[in-house]
């Protein structure tokens, strides 16, 4: 982890989460990482799965509120993580950043979450690609876990004030 690319997320009302990316651990998810946040891609899109003592998921959805969840499909990337064939050494830690997945373990493509808790039973079967660079940073995720949420139709955990992405920028 001695290679870092920085990136920070600021939220629109006001929040940042600062994060150091690991390429040389998870250099497929990094580039794509990289690549969606400099392609504004996403801009304007929500955290739409958040459980307190868990995770925070986002990256995949815009929230609309007549039409309600509204996702924005990116092209999927192998899924650098250890049941796949891939070393990745990073843990799911407190403030780990990782790629989302359905079932298929190389479905991944633009959804990420962001660790509010130790969760070792995702290591190695999530792509992990880096951390939260600052304490500010973890203590912003975890409060984002502690928000009220609902449903809408098949979907659960949704925030009821919707936590959307201004922008991500990344610092090389």
């Amino acid at each position: 982890m001695e290679n870092k690319i920085y990136a920070t997320i600021e939220f629109t009302d006001g929040n940042v989460i600062n994060l150091e990316l690991y390429p040389d651990e998870a250099p497929i998810t990094v580039a794509n990482f990289v690549k969606l946040c400099n392609a504004h891609f996403y801009d304007g899109l929500c955290f739409h799965r958040v459980i307190d003592g868990f995770m925070i998921q986002g990256g995949g959805f815009v929230w609309d509120e007549r039409r309600g969840l509204v996702q924005k499909e990116a092209p999927t990337i192998k899924g650098e993580f250890k049941s796949n064939g891939v070393n990745n050494p990073i843990q799911h830690t407190k403030g780990t950043i990782s790629m989302a997945r359905t079932n298929v373990k190389d479905s991944a493509s633009s959804q990420f979450f962001i660790c509010v808790a130790n969760t070792p039973h995702l290591n190695g079967e999530y792509a992990a690609f880096g951390k939260c660079a600052d304490e500010q940073s973890i203590k912003t995720a975890v409060a984002y876990g502690k928000v009220r949420t609902g449903r809408w139709q098949y979907y659960s955990d949704i925030p009821l004030n919707p936590i959307v992405i201004k922008t991500i920028t990344i610092k090389q």
